[in-house]
């Protein structure tokens, strides 16, 4: 019997994979959203230059970088993800699960806003004015202060997970199966989470300084003269687009 847990994780899968099946059936659409997902990636190196140059931070920040924002493939770790899904939620901590579920609803969150600002890009490859421009067009405000809370939730609990030293000690147990039975990049992506934050020793400033940039940034872009304040050079939020 399924759990209503469960069946939210598999929805959030099964959009992502209706996504990425539309922007297959659609090479155009495809390279737009790639453009995107490379211009976020720059945007994010040049807004957290200072935490991935930090020996304390550089782990954390890195792991939002590769795998919360980057603009690579997760469809293998999504298969896997999906595979397990119903023996993930009868055998592990329901705070465990609940996370989970977050971060599959950021995964399809992350996926449609990345689809509908790069269907509004004006020309490629994205410039700082172009970017703003999209995500004017898009008018997801509410949408994008979500992903920013669920990225916040998300890092709040594996920062509380690193602390959980029989939750850790079950993770490494874990490594020999989940290789056996093809589960590989989910078992890395959750190895990289746990060490990513319990390197920091703390991630409350971290998750602070993530939240306040990201939210200046949105209410910049969403600002109606975003796109004519990008190509002037200047030390506002703005001023983080590459």
């Amino acid at each position: 019997m399924s759990s209503p847990l469960a069946d939210r994780i598999g929805a959030h899968l099964q959009t992502v994979a209706q996504l990425r099946a539309a922007r297959q059936a659609d090479p155009a659409l495809g390279q737009r959203v790639a453009a995107l997902k490379a211009y976020q990636a720059r945007r994010f190196e040049h807004t957290y230059a200072d935490l991935l140059a930090s020996p304390r931070y550089r782990a954390a920040a890195r792991f939002f970088l590769d795998e919360l924002y980057g603009p690579q493939e997760f469809a293998d770790r999504d298969q896997q993800f999906g595979r397990i899904v119903p023996a993930l939620v009868r055998l592990f901590p329901q705070e465990l699960i609940e996370t989970v579920e977050q971060l599959g609803q950021l995964h399809a969150l992350t996926e449609a806003l990345d689809d509908s600002t790069a269907r509004h890009l004006p020309r490629l490859p994205p410039d700082g004015p172009a970017y703003a421009q999209a995500w004017q067009a898009t008018g997801r405000a509410p949408a994008r202060e979500q992903q920013i809370a669920l990225t916040q939730a998300i890092g709040a609990a594996l920062d509380r997970y690193t602390r959980n030293r029989l939750m850790r000690s079950s993770l490494r147990l874990m490594r020999g199966p989940a290789q056996a039975a093809g589960l590989g990049a989910l078992q890395r992506f959750l190895e990289a989470g746990f060490d990513a934050f319990g390197a920091m020793k703390g991630a409350a400033d971290f998750l602070a300084w993530v939240g306040e940039r990201e939210r200046a940034l949105a209410a910049a872009l969403f600002d109606a003269q975003a796109p004519a304040r990008a190509t002037t050079p200047g030390s506002g939020p703005l001023a983080q687009l590459p």
